[in-house]
């Protein structure tokens, strides 16, 4: 039992990196024939001035590399995740314990990553044609509404309306505010998404969390999810094979967005549903999400009260390029950083 629950975890990562190593050379060539890269280097700080120092570091690379590179994970994964069900489906004796896609575990997680993946790559257009890609607060828009649709699935058909915490005997009821702290949780992790800017950073540092809660699932005996993290970490370490400097595309819009959304779910679905603590590891497992994302709020905060930047750049690994570091001594650092960080998040979780 124990040998066909680990080959249901390790064959969908095993295809969905060979399926996306093989659609690479095609999303590849589809990316530079259509010049799939910003027409004009240069980024705006959120105060609306030039980011000089971001623009020194990285505006030689912002044309000529494409964007959507994302699509290799997402594609990899469904992909999988079809292929799978259709040999369950052709001959069920001996591929059916194979297939994750379930109404109980992967319909949500799989809704989320599909749409996430979709208006992602809407951004991704509007940007490579010069539009600027939707605007801030219409992406936010976004998640807040596909948050909300999946929050209200775990409150009304799920019936979840608590959240489980470390060394707390009994799940905290949060009663309808359920729904706003599911969707908090989301923005927080888009948020997360501005670590994609280092060439293999955020391809590792997803790697990692997803990795982490396909271990969480497949204790919980959730083998589902457990596969379906399974296919993700594989989709990424293909599209990691090809982003490993010099990258040849980014993950971006298309890739962020459909991973936190799914991120977001697949926390919640370890969390009390199982008796699980799923959201309470969330900020260690995701340690370098979190860092990032505060690096960011406290680099405005100062130089809005205090008129002085806390760090030469934000987020925190540009900063660290700025000091002088190698792009790939950063990146390296961040995984090691970032499996420490799993361990411990992964070791809470099964206590």
């Amino acid at each position: 039992m124990l040998m066909l629950d680990t080959i249901r975890i390790f064959l969908p990562a095993l295809l969905a990196f060979l399926i996306g190593v093989g659609l690479t050379p095609f999303v590849s060539h589809w990316l530079y024939k259509h010049r799939f890269w910003k027409p004009k280097a240069g980024k705006v700080a959120l105060d609306g001035a030039p980011a000089a120092e971001f623009n020194r570091l990285h505006e030689a690379r912002e044309t000529g590399v494409p964007r959507a590179g994302g699509i290799v994970v997402w594609a990899s994964v469904l992909l999988t995740a079809g292929l799978l069900q259709a040999l369950s489906v052709l001959a069920p004796e001996s591929f059916e314990f194979l297939a994750f896609i379930s109404r109980n575990q992967t319909w949500v997680p799989l809704g989320a990553l599909i749409i996430g993946a979709l208006i992602g790559f809407l951004d991704d257009l509007y940007e490579v044609r010069g539009q600027g890609g939707l605007r801030l607060r219409t992406r936010l828009v976004a998640v807040c509404v596909v948050a909300l649709l999946c929050a209200w699935w775990f409150y009304d058909r799920l019936e979840v309306s608590s959240v489980s915490f470390l060394f707390f005997d009994n799940p905290i009821e949060l009663g309808a505010f359920f729904i706003p702290f599911f969707v908090a949780v989301a923005l927080a992790l888009y948020a997360g998404s501005i670590i994609d800017g280092i060439d293999g950073l955020s391809g590792g540092v997803y790697s990692i969390i997803f990795a982490s809660y396909a271990g969480i699932a497949f204790f919980q005996n959730q083998m589902d999810i457990a596969a379906l993290c399974a296919a993700i970490v594989g989709g990424l370490l293909a599209f990691l094979w090809f982003n490993i400097p010099p990258a040849r595309f980014y993950l971006s819009e298309t890739g962020t967005m459909a991973l936190t959304l799914a991120l977001t779910v697949i926390a919640f679905l370890t969390d009390t549903r199982v008796g699980g603590v799923g959201i309470s590891v969330l900020p260690v497992i995701a340690l370098l999400l979190v860092v990032t994302v505060l690096s960011s709020i406290l680099q405005v905060i100062s130089k809005k009260f205090f008129g002085r930047k806390l760090f030469r750049i934000a987020p925190l690994h540009h900063h660290f390029e700025a000091l002088g570091w190698p792009p790939y001594k950063v990146v390296m650092r961040y995984w090691v950083v970032g499996v420490v960080a799993a361990i411990i998040g992964l070791s809470l979780a099964l206590l």
